[in-house]
């Protein structure tokens, strides 16, 4: 872990891998540190944010292996009708019901939100179903698209540009301002896609 300065009130810790990440985050939130005002997970860094007073010595390395404590967990109901469906079946050489129940069988956890507010990258996704982003992103992604990409599974929260692949779709509010957190889906939470 490297520490870095990130101007007077934060400091970023960079790790080599994502699963360093999340047990940081995890540890550090428990851990409930006074002045600490916002701690922002992403792919490979971990952004503490706090007030001046935070001793930066706290902030150590979990242990190789330690355990993260659950977060909630969060069913999502999806329509399994997206338009990669059928590609992402033959990119991987399985049926389109294989697909879903992979997709839908595999126990998700959010690593860390970005792209947009509420979108949400989600670890868990079983190995046989990774794959590159689309060759060509789509110039219109539907809000609620449920969607895979490389190792992560995610939820458009509204409609915008995206090269994730279709599956389907959901209804869930992903992201709604008078909700608090407004995230439907913040780091820790863990996630089940449920076929409807």
């Amino acid at each position: 872990m490297r520490l870095l300065p990130y101007g007077p009130r934060a400091v970023l810790a960079e790790f080599d891998r994502l699963e360093q990440v999340v047990a940081a985050a995890s540890a550090w939130r428990a851990a409930g540190w006074p002045g600490v005002e916002d701690i922002v997970p992403a792919a490979r860094t971990v952004l503490v944010v706090h007030d001046g007073s935070l001793d930066t010595g706290l902030l150590t390395a979990p242990q190789e292996g330690a355990a993260v404590a659950p977060g909630p967990l969060v069913t999502v109901d999806v329509t399994y009708d997206g338009e990669d469906l059928p590609s992402v079946a033959a990119a991987t050489g399985r049926s389109v019901q294989d697909v879903i129940a992979l997709h839908s069988g595999a126990d998700y956890t959010v690593a860390f939100c970005g792209f947009m507010p509420g979108f949400a990258y989600m670890t868990g996704l079983p190995a046989a179903l990774h794959l590159p982003r689309r060759a060509t992103p789509r110039e219109r992604v539907p809000v609620g698209a449920v969607a895979i990409a490389a190792e992560y599974a995610g939820v458009y929260p509204r409609e915008s540009p995206g090269g994730w692949h279709l599956l389907g779709r959901t209804d869930a509010v992903l992201w709604d301002d008078g909700r608090e957190p407004p995230a439907l889906l913040p780091p820790g939470t863990r996630v089940r896609f449920r076929p409807r």
